[in-house]
């Protein structure tokens, strides 16, 4: 059913994403599909890495290291733009184009007080409401 599986990840954040991670591991075992990990970044050093070039090692690493734990393909891609907070619902749909996904499997935030005051916007809503694929948002 599902060949491609795109997952927006930061490298950063991990082990705030265990059930994503899992969920995104247990569908694709399932549908024997292939597991897409992607960041989007700027070129400014972060805590996952200090350049694209880096975090694109380190993504690589994590993929492989993904797909040999749990007996899965795995693939990985790097994107970057100047602007993360403006361009990454713009970058993660080009990415779904890119790769071919059919499913995306996201994590959510917590909803909190931002949220009620309209302050915060649901990445994961854009993507919803934005692409022609599936999408599971995992809380």
């Amino acid at each position: 059913m599902y060949r491609k599986i795109l997952v927006p990840i930061d490298l950063a954040h991990t082990d705030k994403m265990p059930k994503t991670l899992s969920t995104a591991i247990d569908i694709a075992k399932h549908y024997s599909s292939t597991l897409c990990y992607v960041s989007v970044t700027s070129s400014a050093p972060s805590s996952a890495a200090h350049s694209p070039e880096e975090l694109a090692e380190k993504l690589s690493a994590f993929a492989k290291e993904q797909g040999l734990a749990h007996g899965i393909d795995t693939d990985s891609k790097v994107i970057s733009t100047p602007d993360t907070a403006v361009e990454l619902d713009d970058r993660l749909l080009e990415a779904i184009k890119d790769t071919g996904a059919d499913l995306v499997i996201m994590a959510s935030h917590t909803p909190g007080i931002a949220d009620k005051l309209h302050i915060l916007r649901s990445n994961g809503a854009n993507i919803v409401k934005h692409s022609d694929i599936s999408v599971f948002i995992v809380r």
